[in-house]
């Protein structure tokens, strides 16, 4: 099977399997990750096909869906990508990518993987969750959870271990500082930082508007 077919089967295996999940972990973030991760890709030195099939199933099953079971996302593409005949050198990588793509995962200093390739998908993935699309995905995610937007007595958590990340249930807002605003100086490539700078900037305008109408400045 010829790796074009490959990734028409895996688009198609994505959009079936995520029919229906939350707004921001949706088909349609997917796409975005994988044109952006297309885009930053241009200008490092990957395995195109890998950064393809890395994008596409980095969130095939999200821990925070699965009651934090980190092992179901590795699992679901394992299998998959055994049925398109995908080299199993690659299927270990895309596993690895699924394992360490999340901001959680780097708050567990204990366990680490690298690669060209899980730089480029987690710089895409990074870039949407923060900006305009972040804040959508922020609010939807936190009206999901039944979270209030903000509550001026609860501090945000700017020392989270992986475990506390996980668990908490803090006011949407805290999470601006708990990771998206952190997100702009943890980006792997050029693209991805250049592109993360304008997009950090659209939130420190959107948090300074919200905080005037929240104390009815003005």
């Amino acid at each position: 099977m010829n790796k074009e077919q490959i990734i028409l089967n895996t688009i198609d295996f994505v959009k079936e399997t995520l029919e229906g999940a939350e707004g921001g972990h949706d088909w349609f973030h997917i796409e975005r990750v994988y044109k952006n991760a297309l885009l930053i890709s241009e200008n490092e030195k990957v395995d195109r096909f890998t950064v393809q099939l890395g994008a596409l199933l980095h969130d095939i099953a999200d821990a925070k869906f699965y009651n934090g079971d980190e092992s179901i996302g590795p699992k679901k593409a394992r299998e998959f990508l055994k049925k398109q005949y995908v080299d199993d050198d690659i299927i270990i990588h895309i596993e690895n990518i699924i394992l360490f793509i999340s901001y959680k995962s780097s708050l567990d200093t204990s366990k680490k993987f690298t690669s060209p390739e899980l730089d480029v998908i987690q710089d895409a993935d990074r870039l949407d969750a923060i900006g305009a699309i972040g804040i959508a995905r922020c609010f939807n995610y936190g009206g999901f959870k039944n979270r209030s937007l903000y509550d001026p007595a609860i501090e945000p958590n700017l020392e989270m271990t992986k475990e506390q990340y996980k668990k908490s249930t803090a006011p949407t807002i805290n999470h601006f500082y708990e990771k998206l605003l952190l997100l702009k100086d943890k980006m792997n490539t050029k693209t991805g930082q250049l592109l993360a700078k304008e997009r950090h900037g659209y939130m420190e305008g959107f948090l300074q508007q919200f905080y005037e109408e929240w104390n009815g400045v003005k």
